[in-house]
């Protein structure tokens, strides 16, 4: 293990866990910084309630970081079953433990670390902002969308770009501390529109990455996803990336592991395309400036995984990935 090695993972609360889980065994230096405009279910109740910014990626993120054998993990992941009072069934109970944190903390920042330090996370979490504010997105037919809800909604025009809907609001200032210190910076995997561009979408943020001196990798999303990405190949995420990043982007991460035949007909029918390399997609990624790297990097299931809102469908390998990035940080950077 590296005590040097300062590592920042961008994106959602899956996704960037991923990462992270697999970079525990290198260096004890880890920064996730996660979205926080999310307006879903039991998000978006407690949003609705306490006014902050949404709890649901930041809670996830540090319960699976503490481990199921944790029993304050189980709290805080813990669904509230009260169908007669539709308010609070099915929020689970640590949003609402992070906006009563705001309430006593004054500053939703302090939240989230005090309840780092509750479960005993050694990994650093960020929310992106602590402004209460969302995600927006201009369709390709020039309709805006205001809400993350509505920004994945199905059966809309395609997404053209995503914004900040609070122009004063900021990337919190740890963020970008966090990324000037980096020597490297992950993006992704997770929801590209209302997770990972969720985050790029503050200027500054994007901004401290391009003049950051780390190496700067998008992990792809191994499918698509109904709502935000369909139609969509492995050359239109990274290209997504670029432009939010002006071209900064170093590497992209590919999976070539194929599920069965089976399983691809499977997800198919929820409308998700399995996202695998071509030829052709691969000189197009490199034809941005960007390097491409392609490796076995899915955990491959038995069946289908249930979608459940804008959950992934097929997860990367904690290990696997994290063998990988590793094998980068070691490589000689490209100038940029």
């Amino acid at each position: 293990m590296s005590n040097s090695l300062n590592i920042v993972a961008i994106g959602g609360g899956g996704g960037t866990v991923q990462v992270l889980t697999g970079m525990r065994k290198y260096t004890p230096n880890l920064t996730g910084i996660i979205a926080v405009t999310d307006t879903g279910r039991s998000t978006g109740k407690v949003r609705e309630l306490a006014l902050i910014p949404a709890p649901g990626d930041i809670r996830n993120a540090l319960g699976t970081l503490a481990g199921e054998n944790s029993p304050i993990e189980q709290l805080i992941q813990h669904r509230l079953k009260v169908p007669h009072f539709q308010q609070l069934d099915g929020v689970a109970f640590g949003n609402l433990m992070l906006a009563a944190l705001t309430q006593m903390k004054g500053d939703f920042g302090l939240a989230v670390e005090a309840m780092r330090e509750m479960l005993r996370v050694d990994v650093r979490i960020l929310p992106v902002t602590t402004h209460n504010t969302h995600v927006c997105a201009e369709l390709v037919d020039g309709t805006m969308i205001e809400q993350e809800l509505n920004v994945r909604a199905l059966g809309k025009p395609p997404i053209k770009r995503v914004f900040i809907q609070d122009r004063m609001a900021r990337a919190y200032r740890p963020c970008l501390e966090a990324i000037e210190k980096a020597d490297l910076i992950t993006i992704g995997p997770g929801s590209l529109f209302t997770s990972v561009l969720a985050c790029l979408a503050f200027e500054e943020l994007s901004a401290v990455i391009q003049a950051s001196h780390a190496k700067v990798v998008y992990i792809c999303n191994n499918t698509t996803q109904p709502g935000q990405t369909d139609g969509y190949g492995l050359f239109d995420h990274v290209n997504q990336i670029s432009k939010y990043l002006n071209g900064r982007l170093e590497y992209a991460l590919l999976n070539s592991r194929a599920p069965s035949a089976a399983l691809r007909a499977a997800y198919a029918k929820d409308g998700v395309q399995v996202l695998l390399p071509t030829d052709d997609e691969i000189t197009q990624i490199k034809a941005l400036g960007v390097n491409v790297v392609v490796e076995d990097l899915a955990q491959l299931t038995e069946g289908k995984r249930d979608l459940f809102d804008k959950q992934d469908s097929i997860r990367h390998d904690p290990a696997a990935l994290a063998q990988v990035l590793m094998g980068l940080i070691t490589t000689p950077s490209k100038s940029h």
